[in-house]
């Protein structure tokens, strides 16, 4: 199957994204663009040390920076950060040539998890429920598709490959 879209991963921390692109990447054989760790080598610093040291609006921008470099991008997978959502210029960017894809997984199935590099949720785990009551309308709001990530890891990755499929062959007809 030739792949010219992306396909973009979004949903909040401890969903699933960055370990479901991996497996997309492996089944398709394209590439990964991980935006948080895009932007850690950007930055040449952790995540969390650019929320202590500069602010999470001087992490937003450098995630719409990446956002709209990812945008332009063809055939990869794009595994975003749980904030991605909450400016609407970084999903214009990843729509442009991009399929999302909601991973959602609910919060008591993601506390108690090692969260220690998500700056938002790492000392408060409790948060990632609040995070997701702000952000679940927009994850609803940008996904193309919804995958519940409530089951077995490859009944999960069955599912994603089966809603990437079907938008596929859609946006192709």
């Amino acid at each position: 199957m030739n792949i010219t879209k992306n396909i973009v991963l979004i949903g909040l921390s401890g969903s699933g994204k960055t370990a479901f692109s991996k497996r997309l990447s492996a089944k398709y054989g394209l590439p990964v663009v991980d935006m948080d760790s895009e932007i850690v080598k950007k930055a040449g610093k952790s995540i969390n040390e650019i929320f202590a040291e500069e602010g999470e609006e001087t992490f937003r921008q450098m995630e719409t920076e990446c956002a709209r470099a990812c945008g332009k991008l063809t055939g990869t997978i794009i595994s975003t950060g749980g904030g991605v959502v909450l400016r609407e210029e970084n999903m214009a960017a990843l729509k442009q040539n991009g399929l999302v894809v909601f991973m959602d997984r609910l919060p008591e199935d993601i506390v108690g998890e090692d969260l220690s590099d998500r700056p938002l949720v790492a000392d408060d785990q409790q948060k990632i429920y609040r995070l997701r009551e702000q952000r679940y309308p927009l994850y609803i709001r940008y996904a193309d598709t919804v995958v519940h990530n409530c089951k077995a890891k490859e009944d999960t990755e069955a599912a994603i490959v089966a809603a990437v499929e079907k938008l596929l062959a859609e946006k192709s007809e």
